[in-house]
């Protein structure tokens, strides 16, 4: 049995799914092979693809695709792009609509195992602060954006592409200038 197959298979939040506003059960999203050229290491599944089974496929996907300049065939070929989210199932809502934090244990079952079936990809985009806590440490989305080139072309920390963030987008000018013309050409590269 591969990692991708016993992920896919894991239940291991069911009664934490149970449990949220949602009641949902675990359907985790599994999108990585191995060769992949750039990984999206991200949060976790939204509802949208809880319930299409693709990662992304929500509107903060479109603006990820138009960030990467890549289009959607490109984006969900399994060969090209491997998606790795700190939390494999959507978590939930909470109460108040909000989104519920991917549960650690997801990341400390099989983190590791993904990353290193995937193996050495060319670049990573490391999205929001669960997934840049876990490969660099505590630390500040705005500031480790803000500082992109200390690992570009290799890594690059983004903000979540989450319509939530269009204050900080609009606030940080420096992003859409410079940031995203290094990313899409690391990405053409990566794919060439």
């Amino acid at each position: 049995m591969t990692v991708t197959s016993e992920i896919a298979d894991c239940r291991i939040c069911a009664e934490r799914f149970a449990a949220t506003a949602t009641a949902h059960r675990p359907q985790p999203v599994v999108w990585f092979r191995p060769g992949a050229r750039v990984l999206i290491a991200s949060q976790a599944p939204g509802m949208r693809a809880h319930v299409s089974g693709k990662p992304f496929d929500d509107p903060s996907g479109v603006r990820l695709r138009e960030w990467m300049q890549v289009d959607d065939a490109t984006f969900w070929d399994r060969d090209k792009v491997a998606i790795v989210p700190m939390g494999f199932c959507f978590p939930g809502y909470d109460a108040a609509g909000g989104d519920i934090p991917p549960p650690k244990v997801c990341a400390a079952t099989w983190r590791e195992r993904a990353l290193a079936h995937a193996g050495d990809v060319p670049v990573t985009l490391l999205i929001g602060g669960y997934a840049q806590n876990w490969h660099l440490g505590r630390g500040r989305v705005t500031d480790r954006v803000l500082n992109w080139r200390a690992l570009a072309p290799r890594v690059f920390c983004l903000p979540h592409p989450s319509w939530r963030n269009t204050a900080w987008l609009k606030k940080h000018p420096f992003f859409e200038a410079e940031t995203l013309p290094a990313l899409r050409a690391a990405i053409r590269e990566a794919l060439a």
